[in-house]
């Protein structure tokens, strides 16, 4: 294994934007949720007619998708993420839009027949409601609880408050609440395991809200910790937490 500071200079210099993860390749790994996101994804949108992606980051996992609706739109609030999604999607129809966080969406009532989103920021359920069509859907991925909190825990301490946020039945709740019908929650729990300390500097400056002050310099003495157990020969390992939703207007 390549030095500490050769690890996290290399990590710290790497391209974060976007929602790709190639980067990790050959230094973590992550289990996928059983259902199969994206394949549900797509499936769905062969199916109908106007549809709208929340929170598309760069516009990798829409990307997937192999043919869109005639009327396509993603949003996306974090401007390097909404040009990538641009430069991505506009070839192929999509109509990327950047929008404000907690902004109501610009877009009529009843405007889609599908609403989707893979880990939105803080899905707002009367807006997903407000742009639906009677009987159109909303299917998502969501972040679970506690995702992925062994390794922000290592950094910032215990967070017993913030483990009990984005429950799953908590959020099927706040859906009903507004009018919604859930119609499928399935929940995950996915192994993820990291080879060396490049690999934790990089997704910590990439999911910026899970150690919010991060920087190599400020936690160097929890990164050194990590880098021991590593090249001991004991990879980190955390679970990160999923749940499918899908519901109905």
């Amino acid at each position: 294994m390549r030095p500490f500071d050769d690890l996290v200079a290399e990590a710290e210099a790497a391209d974060v934007s976007g929602w790709g993860f190639d980067w990790l390749a050959g230094r973590a790994t992550e289990e996928r949720p059983p259902w199969g996101y994206a394949k549900l994804l797509a499936q769905h949108l062969a199916g109908v007619q106007a549809a709208l992606d929340l929170d598309t980051g760069g516009g990798e996992v829409l990307g997937e998708a192999s043919r869109f609706p005639p009327v396509m739109y993603a949003t996306e609030a974090w401007p390097p993420n909404a040009r990538k999604a641009h430069d991505l999607l506009v070839g192929r129809g999509v109509q990327v839009i950047q929008t404000a966080p907690g902004a109501a969406l610009p877009f009529a009532d009843a405007s889609f027949e599908l609403v989707t989103s893979r880990h939105p920021v803080n899905p707002d359920w009367a807006e997903i409601r407000r742009v639906l069509k009677p009987g159109g859907r909303y299917l998502a991925q969501h972040v679970g609880a506690a995702s992925a909190f062994e390794l922000i825990e290592h950094f910032l301490g215990p967070l017993p408050q913030q483990r009990r946020l984005r429950d799953p039945q908590e959020e099927a709740a706040a859906a009903a609440a507004v009018g919604l019908t859930v119609m499928d929650l399935r929940s995950a729990r996915c192994r993820m395991i990291f080879h060396d300390v490049g690999a934790v500097v990089w997704i910590l400056r990439k999911c910026v809200w899970w150690v919010p002050d991060f920087s190599a310099d400020k936690y160097r003495a929890a990164l050194l910790a990590l880098d021991d157990r590593m090249r001991a020969g004991e990879p980190f390992v955390a679970h990160s937490t999923r749940h499918l939703i899908e519901a109905r207007r």
